[in-house]
């Protein structure tokens, strides 16, 4: 039959465009319940649209001072597991040293372990210190665990990378400094660009490593997680849209500028 025939063409597409559609079916659905209007405290049924969520996104108290807490922390963990990671992925590369292939296997635990694990083993560590739990704990504890990510993600790409042009341009004069700026840094730039995101999504998502390492702080993740208790608000839908558009719209704006690159290249 012709529609079995193009089914059996296209399966592979078909499964790809079925699979996408269930990624993306619940961040639909709370695209979705962002305009509603619930009639009591649980935002799970549809009643009425509206835009007043949309227009009040901090009227719920404490909401948008947790976001701002997890944007804080989710920037700062960025920023030094990239810088950590990225020079733990070079200097597995190109340098042979003793124990090399012991870290290799260490740097996989955290991805491997189980998140209540590390929490627990953190929390562990930091009451034997005696540190008090809050602000900078959460931030420790969210760069140990994006680390191993951005280690991969950057090796990745230096392993890939060709040595002769680094070569190339010791030939042409150019000194270390020069070489990484101009050359190194430029090629590794898509997988250290691609650890510090992922490194950014994982932090601001995470809620068991911050849950057990909090104390008192309260980040975006828990209070989501405490307002299930006691009734959703709509806000919290609209923070997820827009953090969802934005997002969509970075990956976006990102495939058009690699794909003006490609043709301006060709041309």
């Amino acid at each position: 039959m012709p529609v079995l025939r193009w089914i059996r063409r296209n399966l592979v597409v078909i499964a790809g465009l079925l699979t996408l559609a269930y990624m993306i079916l619940p961040n639909i659905i709370v695209m979705v319940f962002s305009f509603n209007k619930p009639k009591g405290r649980f935002n799970y049924s549809w009643q009425q649209f509206s835009l007043e969520a949309w227009k009040d996104p901090c009227g719920v108290a404490d909401l948008c001072g947790s976001l701002s807490l997890s944007l804080q922390i989710a920037f700062w963990a960025t920023l030094g597991a990239t810088a950590l990671g990225t020079m733990i992925a070079f200097a597995l590369v190109r340098y042979r040293f003793r124990a090399r292939g012991a870290i290799n296997s260490l740097i996989f635990l955290p991805m491997a372990m189980p998140e209540v694990v590390m929490a627990a083993s953190l929390l562990t560590l930091f009451l034997n210190m005696g540190a008090q739990l809050g602000f900078w704990t959460v931030l420790i504890a969210h760069i140990m665990f994006c680390l191993s990510f951005v280690v991969t993600a950057v090796k990745a790409r230096v392993m890939s990378m060709d040595p002769r042009l680094e070569e190339a341009a010791r030939d042409l004069y150019a000194g270390p400094v020069q070489t990484f700026l101009r050359v190194t840094l430029p090629i590794a730039a898509p997988g250290i660009a691609a650890g510090a995101l992922l490194a950014f999504a994982l932090s601001f998502d995470d809620f068991i490593i911050t849950n057990f390492n909090a104390g008192s702080t309260v980040t975006f993740p828990m209070f989501v997680w405490g307002s299930a208790q006691r009734g959703t608000p709509v806000q919290i839908n609209v923070i997820g849209t827009a953090m969802f558009v934005i997002a969509v719209l970075m990956v976006l704006v990102g495939q058009l500028i690699a794909s003006r690159r490609k043709s301006n290249a060709r041309n």
